[in-house]
């Protein structure tokens, strides 16, 4: 069984990138175990603290390092990525020699309610990744449009051709996480 700890840019309650993981994860993929890391107590990098990591850096840092592969569910803001996704990856980084992305098996997907999807912010996300030394899965894309029923209250997916794209998706990601631990 592979842990991925999975990346939410979102600190929204309603985030449609949260839904969307936790439908994911309810798939319950025979060879992942999703770890949902909890980013909003994260506080805004400052070089001055990284000697002295907050806990909630340290924590994610733990969360990453113990990982086998990381995913990353990213909304998108102004055709990018939102700030506090960018936050935490920086806190990953530092300080210098102690950077837990590098080697990492990863995944970017998104979720938007227009029919663009994420992908302006799915491209600058995987320049970062690859700039810091995280190993990227290239295909397939992953580019939801949340509509209305495609996942219930309790995070079933109810759409059979999408439920199966996204096991085809886990599938792939499974066995790049896998080649690349």
């Amino acid at each position: 069984m592979l842990t991925i700890a999975v990346i939410v840019g979102s600190l929204r309650k309603e985030s449609i990138n949260k839904k969307w993981m936790l439908a994911l994860d309810k798939l319950a993929h025979p060879n992942l175990t999703f770890n949902i890391i909890e980013i909003k107590d994260v506080p805004l990098f400052n070089q001055d603290h990284e000697n002295d990591m907050p806990a909630a850096a340290a924590h994610l840092k733990s969360e990453v390092t113990k990982a086998d592969g990381v995913l990353f569910a990213t909304p998108e803001y102004n055709r990018s990525i939102p700030g506090v996704l960018k936050n935490i990856i920086d806190w990953g980084t530092r300080p210098s020699g102690k950077n837990c992305w590098v080697g990492k098996p990863m995944s970017v997907i998104g979720v938007s309610p227009g029919n663009v999807g994420t992908a302006a912010a799915q491209a600058y996300l995987r320049s970062i990744l690859v700039t810091i030394g995280g190993v990227v899965m290239g295909q397939p894309e992953v580019y939801l449009v949340n509509k209305p029923d495609l996942i219930d209250a309790d995070f079933n997916i109810t759409n059979t051709d999408t439920k199966k794209f996204l096991l085809s998706y886990l599938d792939s990601f499974a066995k790049w996480v896998e080649s690349h631990k």
